[in-house]
């Protein structure tokens, strides 16, 4: 009997609802940006202010912006 299913979850099928295109578009930026080699928050903070997008409240991103609005999206 093969119970794996059981050991995991993807935290997708536990949302109420839909990624909004916001947090498609900062999840794919976020995974270029790991793709390109930036791993440490300063520098994935910089490539978000140049490839975009903004944070979400227009500013430019910010080590500690970046980690409120992760805290705020992992509710």
């Amino acid at each position: 009997m093969n119970t794996s299913h059981s050991l995991y979850h993807v935290a997708l099928q536990t949302r109420e609802h839909e990624p909004t295109s916001y947090e498609n578009l900062l999840g794919d930026s976020i995974e270029r940006a790991f793709a390109q080699g930036f791993h440490d928050l300063e520098s994935l903070t910089q490539y978000l202010n140049s490839a975009g997008p903004s944070c979400a409240d227009g500013q430019a991103w910010t080590p500690a912006s970046f980690q409120l609005e992760m805290a705020k999206l992992g509710r």
